[in-house]
């Protein structure tokens, strides 16, 4: 695994940050972090990244122990924190430059200009980066993150402040980055975790509520609802006898039916009709969407 967390505690004197969050993280994956504010993303990007120690637990990165002393761990990752840290005097080829001979980056001059490509700077390159938009304040960071091409990126908001053009192209990069990379993001934008992420880390008050696909995490079978479509009339309190059923509502061209269980409705409703003569027409899973799940989880 590219990253291991396990147990993992933080504390500001009585108040505990992170309580006991353990996940994993394979190469080639991107996960998205998610949780209200204040639900402690940025604590634990923080401890990965070995800007702050954490008050317990473990944490590898590619194998390797992280703490705040680690220069390991840092070469092999690329970390774009919530407020951007950049040097407002300094040109943006300047800045690159400046942070590739941080990490030693072999044939720097080439990398600068592969690095101002991927993300889309030419056009503001000779610029100081105080005299940027924030879109492309944030293209620099990223550039920053990756010039030295880590083996991990950690990236907390990484699209904030960008244009609708401008989400399309950062996600279309951080995309072809996690293909060979492990990538790790924080984001508010729900779309945006649609679009790009394999898997979804949600963090509450400190604690781990959910990691699953944003598919598993939508069907949600414990609390599912199906329309369905019967062939004829048929009765509110027929389909009230369908085991698993809790709640059954009329709707403008068929019913929908709930349920509390963790079964499968869509079975449950097709075996009851084929035993009592009854032709579904249509079974369809009411799919949650990715806001509703998030708010449900962060109550």
């Amino acid at each position: 695994m590219s990253i291991e967390v396990k147990n993992l505690y933080k504390y500001y004197g009585d108040q505990a940050a992170v309580k006991d969050v353990s996940f994993s993280v394979a190469k080639g994956e991107i996960v998205a972090f998610l949780g209200p504010n204040g639900a402690g993303k940025s604590t634990t990007m923080k401890i990965l990244t070995g800007f702050i120690s954490a008050s317990s637990g473990e944490v590898n990165i590619c194998g390797m122990p992280v703490d705040v002393d680690s220069l390991d761990t840092r070469q092999v990752i690329g970390y774009l924190p919530e407020h951007n840290p950049l040097y407002l005097d300094m040109y943006v080829k300047e800045y690159l430059e400046f942070v590739g001979r941080i990490y030693k980056v072999k044939n720097l001059k080439e990398r600068v200009v592969e690095m101002i490509k991927a993300v889309g700077l030419e056009v503001e390159q000779n610029k100081k980066l105080g005299a940027l938009s924030k879109g492309y304040r944030q293209r620099v960071g990223l550039a920053a993150a990756i010039i030295h091409d880590p083996q991990v990126l950690i990236l907390d908001e990484p699209t904030s402040g960008l244009d609708p053009n401008q989400l399309v192209e950062i996600r279309e990069l951080i995309k072809k980055i996690g293909k060979s990379k492990t990538v790790m993001l924080s984001t508010h934008i729900m779309q945006e975790v649609e679009a790009i992420c394999d898997r979804i880390v949600i963090l509450n008050k400190g604690q781990i509520v959910a990691d699953d696909t944003a598919k598993h995490l939508q069907l949600d079978l414990s609390h599912q609802t199906v329309y369905a479509e019967f062939d004829g009339q048929i009765s509110k309190s027929i389909l009230s006898k369908i085991p698993h059923v809790g709640k059954v509502e009329k709707v403008k061209n068929g019913w929908l039916l709930e349920t509390m269980d963790d079964v499968d409705l869509r079975k449950e409703i097709a075996q009851y009709a084929r035993q009592n003569g009854i032709l579904p027409l249509t079974l369809r899973t009411e799919e949650k969407t990715l806001e509703e799940v998030f708010k449900e989880l962060t109550k």
